[in-house]
């Protein structure tokens, strides 16, 4: 299970229909399952079909969550012609088998949808997505 405070999703969907056509994606972080802060992050690839981040970026990043004292979560992108469900490239970028990889879906912008997976050697499970 993935814990967002309703502004927290609220700022996922911002930033994902700010990036479209493109995909956007940023890193999640908090304690566990429940998301306190979002990074949103460059899409290196500026793709509507794959993302990538800048690893300079990413670094910065991770430095600053273990500096705060939280975990990293999970990571988010948008699909923006696409269910929420990985594609083979999102399976072949899922390094951190710990992490929920949150797709969030603008196929229907008028009615975004969001899920959340983990990956672990190429297998995929869902998880619940409460929002509050």
């Amino acid at each position: 299970m993935i814990l967002l405070k309703k502004e927290l999703f609220e700022q996922i969907l911002r930033h994902c229909k700010k990036e479209f056509p493109n995909e956007a994606c940023g890193i999640l972080a908090g304690n566990k399952e429940d998301v306190t802060k979002i990074y949103e992050m460059a899409n290196a690839e500026s793709s509507p079909e794959s993302f990538f981040m800048d690893a300079k970026e990413q670094l910065k990043v991770m430095k600053d969550i273990r500096n705060s004292g939280l975990d990293l979560v999970g990571i988010y992108h948008s699909h923006v012609a696409s269910v929420a469900y990985p594609s083979s490239k999102d399976l072949e970028l899922a390094f951190y088998p710990d992490a929920s990889y949150v797709i969030l879906t603008l196929k229907d912008k008028n009615n975004p949808g969001i899920r959340s997976f983990k990956i672990n050697e190429g297998k995929i499970s869902e998880e619940e997505v409460v929002i509050a």
